[in-house]
Parts: C-alpha cells; structure tokens; sequence
C-alpha cells in the first residue's frame, strides 16, 4: 500500500512542464479521467429539475449560484447499466468550450478517485471498434501504475446536439 502511495504523490506532484493534470472517477469499476481545468466544482448528488423531452442521460437541472446547470449521468451517456445513487455519488461541474460557445454542466459519476499528472505522449489511441459510439468520446487510454485509465473527451462527451437520440 505505502508503494502505491508513494507512486501516487509522484505521479501527482512530480508533474513536468509537459504533463497535463487529470481528475479521475470511477464507473463502474474502471476508471476515467478529465482535463482538471474544466473541473469548477464537485458537489454530492442533489435532485435536479426534470426537463420534459430530454434524453434519458440528461437528469435534469440544477440552479448553481444563478447559472442554470444541465446534469448528466455519464453511466447512461455511455450505455452503462445505471445504479442507485448513493452517497458517494457526486456531480462534477464542468465548463467546456463547444463550438465555440463556453457550456457549464453538471456529470454524474460513481465517486471521485485521484489527480494525477500525465503526458499527452503517454496517453495510448483508443482501438478502433467500428461500432462503437463511446470510442469517439475517448480522448486515449493511459496507464498509471498497476491500471488503465480512460481519458475523456470532454468537448465530444457533453455536445449533445450530436447523435444523442439513438442514446434516449
């Protein structure tokens, strides 16, 4: 356990010029990672306004200090079996430039893991599976000691003008 703390604080604070910083999550058993700059806040699970029509990933939407948030649960984004949220459930507010317009939004995940430092040359191409939809929201696939973590495409992940009725 110590091994993988002190691996932990490297990959963490030993962070070079070129390493970028990734907040991590878990779903489902694996975990994912996201751009820490477009993180603004990490809130625990609160019921949101439901928004009639919306696909069924979008739960709904909350007012954060005046700023009306979108909230979407990135399980049923992804096709993954949804689970009951439970007090390790969180909201992870984000702000993404999509086409060229900045978006603040609300994911929900299983729970929040780790920060790490990584390099964009470190990150691995996603395998090319023809059909899949989930690929194109794959930025690449890293490892960090012992596991894979999925980075994401965070832009792609909440543009949902594109192909999100084959999801609802």
């Amino acid at each position: 356990m110590n091994e993988q703390a002190d691996l932990n604080q490297q990959l963490i604070l030993g962070g070079q010029q070129d390493e970028d910083q990734y907040l991590t999550f878990m779903m489902a058993g694996e975990e994912y990672g996201m751009d820490i700059l477009a993180v603004q806040e990490i809130r625990g699970w609160e019921d949101a306004t439901v928004i009639p029509n919306a696909p069924a990933f979008v739960k709904g939407a909350i007012n954060l200090r005046g700023t009306i948030v979108p909230i979407i649960d990135l399980r049923l984004r992804f096709g993954i079996e949804s689970v009951a949220y439970s007090p390790l459930t969180v909201v992870i507010v984000v702000s993404v430039e999509i086409k060229d317009q900045l978006k603040v939004m609300g994911l929900v995940v299983d729970a929040v893991s780790d920060v790490y430092s990584i390099s964009e040359e470190k990150a691995k191409d996603v395998p090319d599976f023809q059909d899949s939809d989930n690929a194109q929201y794959v930025h690449g696939l890293v490892n960090v000691g012992e596991k894979m973590v999925v980075l994401l495409n965070l832009a792609r992940v909440l543009d949902l003008s594109a192909n999100y009725m084959q999801h609802g």
